[in-house]
């Protein structure tokens, strides 16, 4: 059966295409019972008009989904099925379809019926919602043109077939996916944002800040992540990262990195052991999940900053004169792939100076090579001129082009080391004094430390906790260290840090002693008058002991 036989017949070429011959042949699905009602049946009765209207109803009025023909350039009805009539009220035929078929006009669909018509060619409309006298619904609509014969008092005409295809469960199962997803989606945000920071810390010598912009709605979270860590002696750790994959999982990983980032740290270590640290860390947890990293060390006494790099993007550092570098070397594999050796670089980082530090969301592009994407944030970077490290956040999210709708989360920490002039000058000094060793070596250490915190103004108090302290770290390196020595004393604005240094490598521990013994308790007292102590390895072999006092307020 086809729908030639009936008076409607499609254009040769499309006949080809679509292959639509009838309810027999696949071209409008087969009916499965339902006999058609008279309000339905009505208009393709009197639609005929020499077109066997009997023989149109045969062959759609029978079909379960909605049917509509309409003829001529204003698309009079001809015809409606029974499913139509059923969904939406019976039609008159005859009837232009602006008015007639008002549910179709509302949707937009009659200038695509006016470019099918034109053309010749099928076009679609995909999932509308449309209201019915039964139900409101969501349809695909398919337009096909279709050739009417001539009928005694009606020439020929071109019109359009319209196939409704219900698609509301579809619909109604998307509209639930995409809200189960947006749930999870709002999880894993809500669980990334818990294991950032809350509040970084902010060490005397830094001025910091950072930002953590999750993709947009139709982007997967991901495992970006930041810290900055005080070490003590005035040092600070800052580290960025990024585990690969999406959703819960990557940020629980990220959550587990974070934290024994920050207890490795607190071992001081060099960069690259941390990082050999956390390698293994990351194959325990997920071994089919990497990570990269970037774990930095900030020294205000030599004016440094020590990195190491697990396969993370560089660091970007702007000088005070305006000039930015890239340093990406050394860089290892990694976290998660085990078993290769990191290793610790080190750049200059002075007063004046600004480094960034980032995830590849802010400079990855799917149609562009990565290097563009570095390029621009290092031409970004050399036009910010006297900006607070937020201000580089943000201006930086601009300049990359980084919007809500982003298709990847984005993290990026940025560390300045202000230029200090006058008054607050004052506040952030130094003195250092080398010792060779002996029995003068500790009175020395004591006069130079009573000398140095007299000049620096300290209260009465203050000097005699920080010249005992010098006292025992120069008198526990003298008994237990070796050649070279040194004594260093630094304020800031906050904090009195006496550090002593020698040759040998064996960190002090703080032991109990007995009331008979007469050695063991010089770390014993500095551990008990200082506000912080600690000790660490340093990198040119020997190590360093230091101590840390809380300044009063001046206020």
């Amino acid at each position: 059966m086809n729908l030639t036989r009936w008076g409607i017949r499609l254009p040769g070429a499309q006949r080809r295409r679509t292959g639509v011959a009838g309810a027999d042949s696949g071209g409008v699905p087969a009916a499965r019972g339902s006999e058609p009602s008279e309000a339905a049946t009505a208009p393709a009765r009197t639609a005929g008009r020499g077109v066997d209207a009997l023989a149109v109803h045969e062959l759609l009025g029978h079909v379960q989904a909605p049917v509509a023909v309409v003829r001529g350039p204003d698309h009079r009805v001809a015809y409606v099925n029974a499913a139509y009539a059923a969904l939406f009220g019976p039609r008159a035929a005859g009837a232009p379809a602006r008015d007639a078929l008002s549910e179709l006009a509302d949707i937009g669909l009659l200038p695509l019926m006016d470019q099918v018509q034109r053309s010749g060619t099928p076009r679609t409309l995909k999932s509308r919602s449309v209201p019915g006298d039964v139900r409101d619904g969501h349809y695909t609509f398919t337009c096909t043109p279709v050739e009417l014969a001539a009928t005694a008092g009606q020439p020929a005409q071109r019109g359009v077939l319209v196939f409704a295809s219900d698609v509301t469960d579809q619909v109604v199962t998307a509209e639930r996916l995409r809200e189960s997803e947006g749930q999870q989606r709002a999880a894993a945000v809500t669980l990334q944002r818990s294991l950032l920071p809350q509040r970084l810390e902010q060490p005397d010598d830094l001025r910091v800040a950072a930002t953590y912009q999750p993709g947009g709605i139709d982007a997967a979270v991901g495992g970006d992540w930041y810290d900055v860590i005080t070490l003590g002696a005035g040092r600070t750790a800052a580290v960025i990262g990024d585990v690969m994959g999406r959703g819960v999982r990557a940020a629980a990983v990220m959550g587990q990195l974070r934290t024994a980032v920050r207890a490795y740290a607190r071992l001081d270590l060099p960069p690259h052991e941390v990082l050999q640290l956390l390698d293994g860390l990351a194959t325990d947890i997920d071994s089919s999940q990497i990570a990269t990293c970037l774990y930095a060390v900030y020294d205000p006494n030599e004016g440094t900053l020590s990195y190491a790099s697990a396969g993370h993007l560089p660091i970007f550092i702007r000088e005070s004169d305006g000039t930015v570098r890239r340093v990406s070397d050394p860089t290892g594999p990694p976290l998660g792939t085990g078993g290769w050796l990191h290793t610790s670089g080190t750049v200059p980082f002075g007063p004046g100076s600004t480094v960034v530090m980032c995830t590849d969301g802010l400079v990855e592009r799917r149609d562009a090579d990565i290097d563009e994407g570095l390029d621009a944030l290092q031409q970004a970077l050399a036009g910010f001129v006297d900006d607070t490290p937020q201000i580089i956040c943000d201006r930086l999210l601009r300049s990359l082009g980084i919007t809500e709708d982003h298709d990847d989360d984005v993290a990026i920490l940025v560390l300045a080391c202000p230029e200090r002039q006058g008054e607050e000058a004052d506040l952030f000094r130094g003195a250092a004094l080398d010792l060779l060793g002996g029995i003068e070596a500790a009175p020395r250490a004591r006069a130079f430390a009573d000398g140095v915190l007299a000049s620096w103004r300290f209260p009465e108090e203050l000097r005699e906790l920080g010249v005992l302290a010098a006292s025992e770290l120069v008198a526990n390196s003298l008994k237990h260290g070796r050649a070279p020595m040194g004594l260093r004393l630094r304020r800031t604005d906050r904090r009195l840090i006496v550090e002593v240094t020698d040759g040998d490598e064996h960190l002090p521990r703080r032991q109990q002693a007995k009331p008979a013994d007469e050695a063991g308790r010089g770390i014993a007292v500095v551990a008990t008058i200082a506000a912080e102590w600690g000790a660490r390895r340093l990198p040119e072999g020997g190590k360093a002991v230091w101590a840390e006092f809380a300044l009063p307020d001046p206020s």
